[in-house]
């Protein structure tokens, strides 16, 4: 890419705006919905393993805006509905004990589950 065919008037606005748009999610939020409300963890998926990736499609759905308040509420949402839909993502015997506990947040849950992990052993 020759950067000598650019002129000057090209703002950092400009440049973030061409560049979000080319390599912006192709797939509609329907899907990441979807993917979000759908996901269980992996056979050989741990906990953390299992949240980070939950946190992913999480990001995928939240709303972006430029209102500081309306973006918190959007994220405050956010974390309510990964929390929901990652608990009912636990599974086995520890998903369900993760269940009854019904933790806060992800970080409660989280921890109830390696709790729960390391009284079976």
């Amino acid at each position: 890419m020759d950067v000598r065919n650019y002129t000057e008037d090209v703002t950092w606005q400009k440049f973030k705006s061409v560049f979000n748009q080319r390599f912006k999610e192709v797939h509609s939020d329907q899907y990441h919905f979807m993917k979000l409300q759908t996901a269980r963890q992996g056979k050989n998926e741990s906990p953390q393993e299992f949240a980070d990736r939950y946190r992913g499609l999480s990001q995928k759905v939240m709303c972006q805006v430029d209102d500081p308040m309306a973006q918190h509420i959007h994220r405050k949402n956010a974390e309510c509905v990964l929390l929901a839909s990652f608990v009912a993502g636990l599974s086995g015997v520890v998903g369900k004990q993760v269940r009854y506990a019904n933790p806060r947040n992800l970080e409660q849950a989280l921890s109830i589950d390696l709790a729960v992990q390391e009284a079976e052993k």
